[in-house]
């Protein structure tokens, strides 16, 4: 039996009273984590079959044109070059025809041909000495030397924003810079390939599996049904493992050509070039406001860039329109076609940049004002969504503001810059809200209630370290009245049913709440042999009651009770604006001799409807604020001028925060529910920590050293040069 809900309606009820097992949103550990530490959790590349042999990528020299591979080489299995993993190595692109060979390149990295070879060694040897003949064409790779898209999009508009900055008592028109970055996964991308006879298996670092099979089914020309795909485990993904890439393609392919197992596994570079960028962003931001700090005009103008027939640019100004009230609004996407690495999703895509630029701007304005930022934004915080008048499903960035000030010691600052020093050392604070837009996505599970007091979840949802096992676990004990350790999760296989899959923090909320009507038709049919409702049946501790009757589940049960649970999204979308809301605030030292910027203390405080388990969701939010401070501090990957491509394609050129550069951080999850996402009402929280954290940082060195740098990362270098320019 299948449970169906479509949430069109607000779910009122919070979890029913009978639901007494207390699991769910303890602060439980990993139940994966025994085997991760000791290397049982095998990944796309480990648990080799007999007959494997190995494939390396060979990348295109050249940013566009024709690229031939030598057919041969020296002691390979075989050399291919083929269409269907070449256009696949640039996830998102929205082909208008069938390429009409594997030549035809689009940016410089991409992969043109697949070497195949006994040993990994050989293959890759092989790879790097492949014969390639080249016919370049000339074609823009800056976004600076191209004219962006036409028309421009405007995706919020109202009033005159001119006419109302030209009135208004005080303005704010700067213009800021965000470089490439990268996800940077701690798991290469990998995928290992097994045919038996037409059906293929294959084993990948995948974040979404019923997407990637109907890719790969159509890159291969085959019916889904004939694809299964594996992704138990994965090292991490952050955007760049949603889609198939060129590894996934490459090895089913070679895999049907030879007869055997191909694994084709990504080096560090290879990921850099092929597993998309989060575009570089360029963002005009004008604001103006009346005396006394009430806001009149917003306009954010945002320009990135992506390859010719890709369908996908990063959602710059997605949080803009209904962060803050303001009558006149001009909200502008602009994308300039280039033939750099394809641009996709990167954790927290459009607000990782936006909502940190935009944090920027409103803390310069309300230094112009003269208000404390953090009034300045309580004094504009909007009673409804701004044009289009939908109301909020919840929200809490009021309070969010409010409890950070008052938990870091916020009146302790001084609003003068350079007011407080130790020694060399130029000491600031600074804060940022956090805001991140809210969604579910269709979803099934699978649960089994087993007569021995067991239970068994099943779907296709993925874990790429944000703890899904753990926590369906934790909802289905919760539910059937189990300890966590008596239910037995699996995930990452396609025979399961088809989950949401991780990404855009969707992930547990929605798959969540597909176990949990699962559970809901099991507990109906336990109680319907009780002859009592739902509602009124208690489980616990293994055992199931009604009234003054108590029966051990192993009475109940002849054999297995199965059901599927179908979360939809629906009408509740449409008509709320969700999204989760926070804060941050950090405290820096800024070395007034060599721009060196340490931060020493960082609170995120954050409200994301219903908190599954405290333990993982601090983690994720943890592990989403170190995102912000490399993005305000380190993180720049940096492109060749003359053919676009990543210079900075590893972890020494590339710099991800690392302990010494990240203190103790502190983490705040303010309670919270939200009837309009489900019956679970929890919302998604792995990418809220990232928006807004990097302006926390940004803004605490402006009240260290009194300068803004709107050149991100702010490195060292940049900012001598602009204590030298301002001759401090």
């Amino acid at each position: 039996m299948t449970r169906h809900l479509k949430v069109d309606q607000p779910e009122r009820t919070d979890q029913p009273a009978a639901m007494v097992q207390g699991v769910l949103g303890q602060p439980l550990s990993r139940a994966e984590g025994g085997l991760k530490v000791t290397g049982r959790a095998t990944y796309a590349a480990e648990d080799l079959p007999e007959g494997l042999v190995f494939g390396v990528l060979v990348q295109a020299p050249i940013p566009a044109g024709r690229v031939q591979a030598a057919k041969e080489a020296p002691g390979v299995l075989a050399v291919l070059q083929d269409p269907r993993f070449l256009r696949q190595a640039a996830p998102g692109m929205a082909e208008k025809a069938p390429p009409s060979g594997p030549e035809e390149v689009d940016f410089m990295g991409q992969a043109v041909a697949l070497v195949v070879a006994e040993t990994s060694e050989a293959a890759r040897h092989a790879a790097q000495n492949l014969l390639l003949q080249t016919e370049p064409v000339p074609v823009p790779v800056n976004p600076e030397e191209v004219t962006p898209e036409s028309p421009a999009k405007k995706q919020s508009a109202a009033g005159d924003i001119d006419a109302a900055l030209r009135n208004a008592a005080f303005t704010l028109d700067e213009i800021w810079h965000t470089p490439t970055q990268m996800a940077a996964a701690m798991e290469p991308h990998a995928a290992l390939a097994v045919w038996q006879g037409d059906t293929l298996t294959l084993r990948a670092g995948l974040q979404m599996l019923g997407p990637a099979r109907s890719q790969l089914a159509d890159a291969l020309g085959i019916d889904e049904a004939q694809v299964r795909l594996l992704a138990p485990y994965v090292g991490g993904g952050f955007g760049s493992k949603l889609g198939i890439n060129a590894e996934a393609v490459a090895a089913a392919v070679a895999a049907r050509q030879l007869g055997r197992p191909v694994q084709v596994v990504m080096s560090r570079v290879q990921v850099s070039d092929l597993a998309h960028r989060r575009s570089e962003t360029r963002q005009r931001i004008r604001l103006g406001c009346d005396a006394g700090g009430r806001l009149t005009a917003i306009g954010h103008h945002a320009l990135v860039s992506n390859l010719p027939n890709s369908d996908f640019s990063e959602p710059v100004t997605q949080a803009t329109p209904f962060t803050y009230e303001a009558a006149h609004r001009l909200i502008v996407h602009e994308v300039a076609r280039i033939h750099r690495s394809c641009a996709g999703s990167v954790r927290a895509p459009g607000e990782a940049v936006g909502v940190t630029v935009f944090e920027c701007a409103m803390d310069e304005l309300a230094e112009r004002v003269g208000i404390d930022p953090v009034e300045l934004r309580l004094r504009n915080i909007p009673d409804q969504e701004p044009v289009t008048g939908r109301p909020f499903s919840g929200h809490r960035l009021a309070d969010a503001l409010r409890e950070g000030a008052s938990r870091f010691g916020w009146s302790d600052r001084s609003p003068r810059p350079r007011a407080r020093s130790e020694g060399e050392w130029l000491i600031g604070m600074g804060m940022a809200s956090a805001v991140r837009v809210n969604m579910l996505i269709g979803s099934r599970a699978r649960v089994v209630l087993n007569p021995d007091g067991t239970a068994r979840v099943e779907t296709d949802m993925t874990d790429i370290g944000t703890g899904t096992y753990t926590i369906l676990g934790q909802i289905a004990a919760e539910c059937l009245g189990l300890a966590p350790e008596r239910v037995e999760v699996r995930l990452g296989d396609t025979q399961f049913p088809k989950g949401a899959g991780s990404g855009g923090s969707f992930g547990a909320a929605s798959s969540g709440n597909s176990v949990w009507l699962a559970c809901a038709g099991i507990r109906a049919a336990i109680a319907a042999r009780l002859g009592c409702a739902e509602a009124d049946l208690v489980m616990q501790d293994g055992m199931a009651r009604f009234g003054n009757r108590s029966h051990a589940l192993q009475d109940l049960l002849s054999e297995p009770l199965s059901e599927e649970g179908h979360l939809e999204p629906g009408a509740t979308e449409k008509t709320s604006r969700q999204a989760t809301w926070g804060s941050h605030w950090a405290e820096v030292a800024v070395n007034r001799y060599t721009g060196e910027i340490r931060l020493r203390r960082m609170l995120g405080v954050f409200a994301c409807g219903r908190v599954l388990n405290e333990k993982t969701a601090h983690s994720q939010c943890l592990g989403g604020m170190v995102f912000g401070i490399g993005a305000a501090l380190t993180e720049e990957a940096v492109h060749d001028p003359r053919d676009g491509h990543i210079v900075s394609r590893d972890f020494t050129e590339y710099h991800i925060p690392s302990h010494a550069d990240v203190p103790d951080l502190e983490v705040l999850l303010l309670p919270d529910r939200d009837p309009h996402v489900g019956p679970l009402q929890a919302k998604g929280l792995g990418e809220l920590g990232i928006c807004g954290a990097g302006a926390a940082v940004l803004n605490a060195v402006y009240n260290a050293c009194g300068l803004r740098i709107r050149e991100l990362p702010a490195t060292p270098d940049r900012l001598i040069a602009a204590m030298d320019k301002a001759g401090v």
